[in-house]
Protein backbone atom coordinates (compact mmCIF):
# COMPACT_ATOMS: atom_id res chain seq x y z
CA UNK A 1 0.00 0.00 0.00
CA UNK A 2 1.24 3.70 -1.12
CA UNK A 3 0.89 5.01 2.35
CA UNK A 4 2.08 8.44 3.53
CA UNK A 5 4.68 6.78 5.78
CA UNK A 6 6.10 4.35 3.51
CA UNK A 7 6.27 7.35 0.60
CA UNK A 8 8.80 9.10 3.04
CA UNK A 9 9.99 6.10 4.31
CA UNK A 10 11.04 5.55 0.42
CA UNK A 11 12.70 8.61 -0.09
CA UNK A 12 14.63 8.22 3.56
CA UNK A 13 16.36 4.77 2.32
CA UNK A 14 16.79 6.07 -0.84
CA UNK A 15 19.20 9.15 0.31
CA UNK A 16 20.56 6.47 2.53
CA UNK A 17 21.55 4.52 0.08
CA UNK A 18 23.17 6.96 -1.59
CA UNK A 19 24.90 7.75 0.65
CA UNK A 20 22.69 11.09 1.29
CA UNK A 21 21.14 12.91 4.05
CA UNK A 22 17.43 14.11 2.81
CA UNK A 23 18.78 17.49 2.30
CA UNK A 24 21.28 15.92 0.07
CA UNK A 25 19.42 14.24 -1.73
CA UNK A 26 17.12 16.86 -2.50
CA UNK A 27 19.95 19.33 -3.81
CA UNK A 28 21.23 16.43 -5.85
CA UNK A 29 17.58 16.45 -7.44
CA UNK A 30 17.98 20.23 -7.98
CA UNK A 31 15.55 20.73 -5.58
CA UNK A 32 15.19 23.20 -2.46
CA UNK A 33 17.33 21.49 0.46
CA UNK A 34 14.39 21.54 2.85
CA UNK A 35 12.08 19.71 0.22
CA UNK A 36 12.18 16.28 2.36
CA UNK A 37 12.75 18.01 6.09
CA UNK A 38 10.86 15.74 7.89
CA UNK A 39 9.25 19.07 9.12
CA UNK A 40 7.25 19.52 5.84
CA UNK A 41 6.01 15.95 6.21
CA UNK A 42 2.61 16.83 7.93
CA UNK A 43 0.92 20.11 8.29
CA UNK A 44 0.74 22.25 11.08
CA UNK A 45 -2.71 21.23 12.03
CA UNK A 46 -1.06 17.48 11.43
CA UNK A 47 -2.32 16.51 8.26
CA UNK A 48 -0.34 14.67 5.93
CA UNK A 49 1.65 16.35 3.14
CA UNK A 50 2.87 14.26 0.69
CA UNK A 51 5.94 14.91 -2.14
CA UNK A 52 5.08 15.89 -5.71
CA UNK A 53 5.13 13.53 -8.17
CA UNK A 54 7.71 15.84 -9.85
CA UNK A 55 9.80 15.73 -6.73
CA UNK A 56 9.92 12.09 -6.85
CA UNK A 57 10.53 11.68 -10.65
CA UNK A 58 13.48 14.02 -10.08
CA UNK A 59 15.38 11.97 -7.36
CA UNK A 60 14.35 8.98 -9.53
CA UNK A 61 16.26 10.43 -12.59
CA UNK A 62 19.30 11.76 -10.14
CA UNK A 63 20.03 8.42 -8.53
CA UNK A 64 19.26 6.84 -11.50
CA UNK A 65 16.91 4.77 -9.94
CA UNK A 66 14.43 2.76 -11.98
CA UNK A 67 10.20 2.86 -11.05
CA UNK A 68 9.88 -1.18 -10.15
CA UNK A 69 13.12 -0.13 -7.52
CA UNK A 70 11.62 2.63 -5.33
CA UNK A 71 8.38 0.82 -5.84
CA UNK A 72 10.23 -1.96 -3.87
CA UNK A 73 11.60 1.11 -1.13
CA UNK A 74 7.23 1.70 -0.46
CA UNK A 75 6.37 -1.41 -0.09
CA UNK A 76 8.93 -2.28 2.34
CA UNK A 77 11.87 -4.63 2.87
CA UNK A 78 12.99 -3.89 -1.03
CA UNK A 79 15.85 -2.43 -0.15
CA UNK A 80 17.90 -5.81 0.66
CA UNK A 81 16.81 -6.91 -2.76
CA UNK A 82 18.32 -4.06 -5.02
CA UNK A 83 21.13 -4.23 -6.51
CA UNK A 84 24.30 -2.60 -4.37
CA UNK A 85 25.05 1.14 -5.89
CA UNK A 86 28.75 0.80 -7.07
CA UNK A 87 31.04 3.86 -7.13
CA UNK A 88 32.65 5.41 -10.18
CA UNK A 89 35.61 8.00 -10.52
CA UNK A 90 34.91 10.46 -13.51
CA UNK A 91 37.38 13.41 -14.39
CA UNK A 92 37.03 16.61 -12.63
CA UNK A 93 38.17 19.93 -13.97
CA UNK A 94 37.62 23.63 -13.23
CA UNK A 95 35.10 25.58 -14.55
CA UNK A 96 37.34 27.84 -15.98
CA UNK A 97 38.69 25.30 -18.63
CA UNK A 98 35.30 24.95 -19.65
CA UNK A 99 35.89 28.06 -21.59
CA UNK A 100 39.33 27.07 -22.84
CA UNK A 101 40.45 25.46 -26.35
CA UNK A 102 41.81 21.94 -26.24
CA UNK A 103 40.26 20.25 -23.16
CA UNK A 104 37.04 19.23 -24.95
CA UNK A 105 35.90 17.69 -27.92
CA UNK A 106 33.23 19.00 -29.89
CA UNK A 107 30.94 17.24 -28.31
CA UNK A 108 31.62 18.71 -25.12
CA UNK A 109 33.64 15.72 -23.69
CA UNK A 110 36.70 15.82 -21.88
CA UNK A 111 40.05 14.80 -23.84
CA UNK A 112 43.17 13.92 -22.56
CA UNK A 113 44.82 12.36 -19.78
CA UNK A 114 46.10 13.34 -16.16
CA UNK A 115 42.35 15.11 -15.20
CA UNK A 116 41.56 15.16 -11.12
CA UNK A 117 39.00 12.66 -10.74
CA UNK A 118 35.63 12.37 -8.08
CA UNK A 119 34.39 9.38 -6.83
CA UNK A 120 30.23 9.33 -7.40
CA UNK A 121 27.33 7.18 -7.23
CA UNK A 122 27.62 4.86 -10.69
CA UNK A 123 24.85 5.44 -12.51
CA UNK A 124 23.68 4.23 -16.36
CA UNK A 125 25.17 7.51 -17.94
CA UNK A 126 28.66 6.61 -17.92
CA UNK A 127 29.68 9.77 -20.38
CA UNK A 128 29.43 11.94 -17.11
CA UNK A 129 32.53 14.56 -15.98
CA UNK A 130 32.57 16.49 -13.03
CA UNK A 131 32.97 20.44 -12.97
CA UNK A 132 34.16 22.67 -10.06
CA UNK A 133 32.09 25.96 -9.82
CA UNK A 134 34.80 29.43 -9.04
CA UNK A 135 33.25 32.60 -8.62
CA UNK A 136 29.89 33.77 -8.04
CA UNK A 137 28.08 34.34 -11.24
CA UNK A 138 25.88 30.97 -10.82
CA UNK A 139 24.65 31.92 -7.39
CA UNK A 140 22.20 31.13 -6.05
CA UNK A 141 21.66 27.68 -7.24
CA UNK A 142 25.69 26.84 -7.50
CA UNK A 143 28.05 28.26 -4.86
CA UNK A 144 32.03 28.66 -5.21
CA UNK A 145 33.60 25.21 -4.64
CA UNK A 146 29.93 23.20 -5.70
CA UNK A 147 30.80 20.54 -8.29
CA UNK A 148 28.25 20.34 -10.75
CA UNK A 149 28.06 16.85 -12.79
CA UNK A 150 27.59 16.91 -16.40
CA UNK A 151 26.51 14.70 -18.96
CA UNK A 152 26.99 15.78 -23.13
CA UNK A 153 25.15 12.33 -24.21
CA UNK A 154 21.70 13.61 -22.64
CA UNK A 155 19.20 15.18 -24.12
CA UNK A 156 18.64 19.12 -23.51
CA UNK A 157 14.73 20.28 -22.81
CA UNK A 158 13.79 23.91 -22.23
CA UNK A 159 13.93 24.53 -18.64
CA UNK A 160 16.90 21.80 -17.79
CA UNK A 161 20.13 23.47 -16.60
CA UNK A 162 23.22 23.42 -18.85
CA UNK A 163 27.03 24.45 -19.79
CA UNK A 164 27.52 25.73 -22.85
CA UNK A 165 30.50 26.74 -24.77
CA UNK A 166 30.37 29.45 -27.49
CA UNK A 167 32.96 28.88 -30.85
CA UNK A 168 34.79 32.59 -29.30
CA UNK A 169 35.81 29.86 -25.65
CA UNK A 170 33.23 31.27 -23.56
CA UNK A 171 31.86 28.54 -21.46
CA UNK A 172 28.67 29.42 -19.00
CA UNK A 173 26.22 27.57 -17.05
CA UNK A 174 23.01 28.76 -17.67
CA UNK A 175 18.84 27.67 -18.07
CA UNK A 176 18.06 26.62 -21.53
CA UNK A 177 14.52 29.09 -22.09
CA UNK A 178 13.95 28.04 -25.88
CA UNK A 179 15.27 26.13 -29.19
CA UNK A 180 14.74 26.89 -32.58
CA UNK A 181 16.49 25.57 -35.78
CA UNK A 182 18.65 29.51 -36.12
CA UNK A 183 18.61 30.16 -32.23
CA UNK A 184 19.32 29.48 -28.57
CA UNK A 185 18.03 31.63 -25.74
CA UNK A 186 19.73 30.72 -22.53
CA UNK A 187 18.67 32.64 -19.06
CA UNK A 188 20.90 33.55 -16.61
CA UNK A 189 21.34 31.46 -13.14
CA UNK A 190 22.12 34.19 -11.30
CA UNK A 191 19.82 37.18 -11.78
CA UNK A 192 22.48 40.04 -12.00
CA UNK A 193 23.67 38.65 -15.01
CA UNK A 194 21.47 39.12 -18.35
CA UNK A 195 19.72 36.38 -20.64
CA UNK A 196 21.58 35.91 -23.80
CA UNK A 197 20.43 35.01 -26.95
CA UNK A 198 22.41 33.06 -29.69
CA UNK A 199 22.81 31.97 -32.94
CA UNK A 200 22.86 28.01 -33.55
CA UNK A 201 26.08 28.56 -35.53
CA UNK A 202 27.48 30.25 -32.41
CA UNK A 203 27.44 27.81 -30.11
CA UNK A 204 30.16 24.98 -29.93
CA UNK A 205 28.10 22.97 -27.68
CA UNK A 206 26.26 22.74 -24.80
CA UNK A 207 25.92 19.69 -21.98
CA UNK A 208 22.88 18.98 -19.44
CA UNK A 209 23.73 19.64 -15.78
CA UNK A 210 22.77 16.56 -14.31
CA UNK A 211 23.08 17.33 -10.39
CA UNK A 212 25.29 19.18 -8.27
CA UNK A 213 27.24 18.00 -5.15
CA UNK A 214 27.06 20.56 -2.67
Amino acid sequence: MFSHDRIWAAIDALASRNQLSASGLARRAGLDPTTFNKSKRNAGDGRPRWPSTESLSKVIQATGTSLEEFTALVRGGGDALLPTRGTASVPLLGFAQAGTGGYFDDAGFPVGQGWDEISLPATSDEAVYALEVSGHSMMPLYRDGDVVIVSPSSSVRRGDRVIVRTRDGEGMAKILQRRTGRSIELGSVNPDYPDLHFTVDQIEWMARILWASQ
